[in-house]
Order: C-alpha cells, then structure tokens, then sequence
C-alpha cells in the first residue's frame, strides 16, 4: 500500500472509470462555513490512497476532483457521509453521490451496539486496528507529517471491504432498502445543514 499526496487535484484519469471511490475529508473544525476544507482522502480499494491538500486561500477549482465526484456512475463511500458531503458541496460546489454511508448502515444493522465509530467497525468487521491518534490533529498546515497521511489514509483504507460486509448484514435482516433510502437522502440532509439546520429535526411535531 502506498501513501500519494497530491496538491491542489488529481491527475486526469486516476482511476479506472466506473469504480467506486471511497472519500473522507480533513477539515480545520466541525463548523463547515468557518472551518475550511483542508485534505480530500481517496481510494479505489486498489491497495492505494491519495491524499488531496488545498492550502489557505485555495480557490477550490480542482477540476478532475470535482469531476470524479460528481460522477453520477461512481458510487461514493464515506464514514459518515452527512458531514464530507456539506464540506465538499460547500467548498468543491459539487453534490458528492451517489453515496454508501458505513456508519448509517452499522447503525441499521449492528442494534446491539451504540458504537458505530469507524475504529470499531473495522476492529469488528475486519478485524483491523486503527489509530487515532490524529484526529484532531492541525490539518491546515504547510506539511502532512508522516503520521497525519497515514490517519488520512486508515480513514478510506477499509471502506470497500466494510461495504461488502454491512451490506450482506443489511440484506440478511431485510434492510437493505431502507438503507439506500437513507443514501439518497443524504445529500438533503447536508443542504439542511448548510443552510442553517444542522441540529433541528423538522420532522418531530414539535
């Protein structure tokens, strides 16, 4: 496996067409309109992960990022989708789907837990450990240490495998259908949450 840092974009033709592409993101914060979008993480479950970093004042062209994720024939998997789809549509000006969201399917299926953080999931489902150790890490600045690019990288190292796990889970306890709906709607709830509704549930009756 091996580690691309990339500055500003991809190259053209990255990846082969029509394979999915797992996709995080590292950001300053976890307020999207305040906290710029730092690092773009990518995979095609190869064995490689390449690393994109904008640096400040960055205008966010990135043409051939913008367009591998607006391809509407690649399917898109996150950890977590509702927060990578508000930072990319907010900064990249793109909607990043069609989208499989690891945690939302843990959450339809693993009901015997309520830990559905991406360093359990693989520990259980792959048997994998992950380091955090980065996570909070300064992401803004002028050099990824080696061990940032290596936290960037755990996070879409193991999505493709979990996929295919989660959704022999959702299959077999008749939830798969559920779960795509609540794919398709994510791209929704990130608009909801750009636009001024990121705690609200406008579905309670009060």
């Amino acid at each position: 496996m091996t580690v691309h840092l990339h500055e500003e974009d991809i190259p053209a033709g990255l990846f082969a067409p029509g394979a999915s592409i797992a996709v995080d993101t590292e950001t300053m914060g976890l307020i999207t309109p305040r906290d710029r979008l730092c690092v773009v993480q990518l995979s095609d479950g190869g064995g490689d992960e390449h690393l994109v970093r904008f640096s400040p004042g960055s205008d966010y062209a990135a043409p051939n990022l913008r367009t591998l994720l607006a391809d509407p024939a690649r399917t898109k998997l996150y950890h977590f989708a509702r927060f990578d789809l508000a930072a990319i549509r907010h900064y990249l000006g793109i909607v990043a789907a069609p989208v499989f969201c690891t945690k939302i399917a843990s959450r339809l299926v693993r009901t015997y837990t309520d830990r559905h953080g991406l360093k359990e999931l693989v520990r259980e489902l792959l048997g994998q450990e992950l380091s955090k150790a980065q996570q909070s890490s300064d992401w803004g600045g002028p050099v990824l240490s080696e061990a940032q690019k290596e936290y960037a990288a755990s996070d879409v190292r193991y999505l493709h495998a979990m996929k295919v796990e989660l959704e022999r889970r959702l299959e077999r306890e008749g939830r798969m259908a559920l779960a795509q709906a609540c794919f398709d709607f994510l791209p929704h709830r990130a608009e909801l949450d750009l636009a001024g509704w990121p705690e609200a549930d406008i579905f309670a009756h009060v």
